[in-house]
């Protein structure tokens, strides 16, 4: 009985998550917009864990590439992208400083793009995963036919644009810090 009551609470977890997944990504594109101050030890936590998860995803990227072909080349071309979109995002940036703090308000075009990006990724996960499961063991080589290396290369856009954006608050934190004289972390 132990073993039904816990495979049932599993089954409610995942069921739930796939049910709450757009309000999710509805609370991700408000607080993505929302006005912000730039807090230094937020801004370093950011920073290093977006560069781990981009070297991460980059190796991961790298031994894909033994079964998954052109799954390097599509991560590293989405993450030249995800690095070019972040640097546009922050020329798009509205910037406010204040005596106390640097303000930010990220553009709401590009985090709705971002977001949609994400987005888009999950269905065609979802639908990716329905197509799979319903054509059975016909394809010898399922994991090349179902996109990984685009998917990939949809993940390092998302990873290239927030490693962009973080560096470039950081430095515009400091410059911030410096015209205020306040010492620099």
């Amino acid at each position: 009985m132990p073993v039904i009551a816990l495979l049932l609470f599993l089954a409610f977890i995942v069921l739930a998550s796939i049910a709450l997944l757009p309000l999710t990504l509805v609370q991700r594109y408000r607080v993505g917009t929302a006005r912000r101050p730039a807090r230094a030890w937020l801004v370093a936590i950011n920073l290093a864990g977006t560069a781990i998860s981009a070297a991460l995803f980059v190796a991961a990227a790298a031994i894909t590439s033994t079964w998954v072909p052109n799954a390097f080349t599509y991560t590293l071309i989405g993450l030249a992208a995800g690095l070019s979109l972040g640097l546009l995002g922050l020329a798009l940036t509205r910037w406010e400083s204040t005596p106390r703090f640097l303000y930010y308000t990220p553009n709401r075009l590009l985090v709705l793009g971002v977001t949609l990006i994400v987005t888009a990724r999950v269905l065609y996960g979802f639908w990716r995963s329905w197509h799979a499961w319903t054509a059975g063991l016909e394809y010898s080589s399922w994991a090349v036919e179902s996109g990984i290396a685009g998917s990939m290369a949809a993940g390092a856009v998302v990873l290239g644009y927030y490693l962009a954006f973080w560096m470039g608050v950081r430095r515009r934190l400091r410059r911030h810090r410096r015209a205020l004289g306040h010492p620099q972390n």
